[in-house]
């Protein structure tokens, strides 16, 4: 199957969980995560704000950790310092985002990096939706030896996903009934 359709069949799913139904698939991901070695040793973190019913990482967010989230700039991520309580806007996707006055962070520092994801499958490669901003960031040498781990619910964990040259596979992939190891 083509990436186009597949994101739109997955997206769609997405989209038709109820609020209970995606909060709940949320918070087992936060559980997994919460009990995973590779998240209790990190210091900073770089997360991400769900969009569109991804994964919602907020019961995280209030953890004693350095958070950073990302803003486009152009082809890129930017990642900047954010603390709950500190201010938000939405970026011209919709994406709620730390204010561009926020102190920027660089990849270099980042001990972990949650990656949000429309599907992932058992090779540990995403599908994302299509701008490539991943890609690029994780492709970059500053992120070479810091660890990913891909969010995804269960119903969009597939046997395999379609690929191209540039895709990246991540270190992991936490579901709320699974966390796969490499």
């Amino acid at each position: 199957m083509e990436k186009s359709i597949l994101r739109k069949k997955i997206l769609k799913q997405r989209q038709e969980l109820s609020e209970l139904k995606w909060q709940t698939k949320s918070n087992l991901i936060c559980d997994r995560l919460i009990s995973s070695p590779l998240f209790l040793q990190s210091n900073t973190i770089f997360a991400y704000f769900s969009f569109r019913k991804e994964v919602d990482l907020n019961p995280l967010f209030s953890l004693n950790k350095q958070w950073a989230f990302p803003r486009c700039v152009n082809k890129s991520l930017v990642w900047h310092l954010w603390q709950p309580g500190d201010s938000l806007i939405k970026d011209k996707y919709g994406i709620p985002t730390p204010l561009e006055s926020a102190p920027i962070v660089e990849a270099l520092s980042a001990d972990l990096i949650l990656i949000p994801t429309v599907a992932c499958d058992r090779e540990k490669y995403r599908l994302g939706y299509g701008g490539g901003f991943y890609d690029r960031l994780l492709s970059s040498s500053q992120c070479c030896g810091i660890t990913t781990i891909g969010v995804v619910f269960d119903f969009a964990y597939l046997d395999r996903l379609p690929r191209d040259s540039w895709d990246i596979k991540l270190d992991f992939v936490c579901t709320e009934t699974k966390f796969l190891n490499p």
